[in-house]
This record gives structure tokens, C-alpha cells and sequence, in this order.
């Protein structure tokens, strides 16, 4: 799977500014289609009206977490193939081997700069 720049991508967190700044990254990348959604409920309802080819989301949020949401994408079978990176701010690693274990593509620690994410995302996409 190559990296394409004009697949949607969907931008979950429960803090509006933390959506801008990923935004703004993904921006600066080169992406253009960029939904949000601020938990994983909603997030779970975009995803089932609409086929993105990347999620970005938050850990912590209320009142689905993002950890969460990931099991919901890995255990349903539409969505199941969904690129998924882990934004957190805590390098915790029992929660970085939960989130590989549960399916996780990649995973970020907070801060980070549109170099990262591109590296992170660019990993996701390289071919096995």
C-alpha cells in the first residue's frame, strides 16, 4: 500500500486544538482531505459512512477512549484493514503494547512536528 496524499484521513481527539495542530501537520505534509471527529463514538459513525485510508486519534478521551476505538476498527471486518496511529502524551509502555497487541499501525507521543508524523505515517505505508 503506497502513501497517497488524497485519501481522506480522519483526525479523532476530544481537544479542538489538538485537532488544528494535527490538521494544520497534515496540511503541511500534503493532505487535503481532512475530517475530525472529537470522540471515538463519532468517529466509529464516520468511519462507517465514509472510507478513509488513515486514522489519526488521541488516546485519552471520553467517553469511547481512543484505545477503544482502535478494538472497535480491528474487530469489524469493513474497517478492520484501516491504517491506525496511537497519538498520546504518555510514553507509558504498557500502553504502547497494548495498542500493538489490540492493532495498532503506529504510535506518536505528544509533542511531535510534521516530521514525525510524515516519518510515522510514510512507515505505515511502506510496503511489508
Amino acid at each position: 500500500m503506497s502513501l497517497d496524499l488524497k485519501m481522506p484521513v480522519l483526525v479523532v481527539d476530544d481537544y479542538k486544538t489538538m485537532i488544528r495542530i494535527i490538521k494544520n501537520l497534515l496540511r503541511q505534509i500534503g493532505f487535503e482531505d481532512i475530517d475530525d471527529a472529537t470522540d471515538g463514538t463519532e468517529a466509529l459513525e464516520r468511519l462507517r459512512a465514509r472510507s478513509y485510508g488513515l486514522v489519526i486519534s488521541d488516546w485519552n478521551m471520553e467517553p469511547m477512549t481512543g484505545y477503544d476505538l482502535l478494538k472497535e476498527v480491528r474487530a469489524d471486518p469493513s474497517l478492520q484493514t484501516i491504517p491506525f496511529i496511537m497519538v498520546t502524551a504518555e510514553a507509558k509502555s504498557e500502553n504502547v503494547i497494548a495498542a500493538k497487541k489490540a492493532g495498532v499501525s503506529n504510535y506518536i507521543v505528544k509533542p511531535f512536528n510534521a516530521q514525525t508524523l510524515k516519518g510515522k505515517i510514510e512507515s505505515v505505508f511502506q510496503p511489508a
